[in-house]
């Protein structure tokens, strides 16, 4: 059985900073309906967490692979937990709704 929904920690490599990847990456998951947060690393990755519907997950992956226009997507490493417990979600994303872009914090 496929599952019904998907969390996700993702870091993203390439030319991500400075082309409004964050901007871009939190506008395509408020469209898909995804609670989250993403922010600049100092190693000059973008960096950040979603969790929502499964088939949603599955479309902002391809997204995050291809970014935004200006950007130019070297690699993408992805942790996915499949179905995860209410705990695993609030322990990755805070009590938060919606999409947030942070700052990055050591």
């Amino acid at each position: 059985m496929a599952p019904s929904a998907s969390l996700i920690k993702f870091k993203v490599t390439g030319t991500v900073q400075g082309v409004c990847f964050r901007y871009y990456t939190q506008r395509e998951a408020e469209r898909l309906g995804l609670r989250g947060w993403c922010h600049n690393h100092p190693d000059a990755s973008v960096e950040g967490a979603a969790a929502g519907p499964a088939d949603a997950i599955a479309k902002f992956k391809v997204f995050l692979s291809r970014g935004p226009p200006a950007a130019r997507v070297t690699d993408v490493h992805v942790d996915e937990t499949c179905d995860p417990s209410p705990g695993a979600v609030t322990a990755m994303l805070g009590e938060q709704d919606g999409f947030h872009v942070r700052r990055y914090r050591a």
